[in-house]
């Protein structure tokens, strides 16, 4: 079955960073667009990083444009999200999401919190 399962998060002061990782597996990993996304408490979950298949092409909300590198290890079946300069409205659950056979995975979530 497909599984998706993320860590790395934390605590963080503003201007920090965080390297997330997403551990897959149940799937052709190596024919699949990952992607990223966050959701803060009362807010709806939004994407916030996109890369293709074969790691060539990427695409991030405009808010971690120049903070955040998503990338990705085809041998590993992993998906990363490097994340710099952090501010606290980065605070959200991280999930890494794929599409596969009609319908989309998710992984259960890593928590970010960026505070002082």
């Amino acid at each position: 079955q497909v599984q998706l399962v993320e860590s790395g998060g934390g605590l963080v002061q503003p201007g920090g960073s965080l390297r997330l990782s997403c551990a897959t597996s149940g799937f052709t990993f190596s024919g699949c667009r990952m992607r990223w996304y966050r959701q803060a408490p009362g807010k709806e979950r939004e994407m916030v990083a996109d890369i293709s298949s074969s790691g060539d092409t990427t695409r991030y909300a405009d808010s971690v444009k120049g903070r955040f590198t998503i990338s990705r290890d085809n041998a590993k079946n992993m998906v990363y999200l490097q994340m710099n300069s952090l501010k606290p409205e980065d605070t959200a659950v991280y999930y890494c999401k794929v599409f596969w056979i009609s319908r989309d995975y998710w992984g259960q979530g890593t928590q970010v919190t960026v505070s002082s």
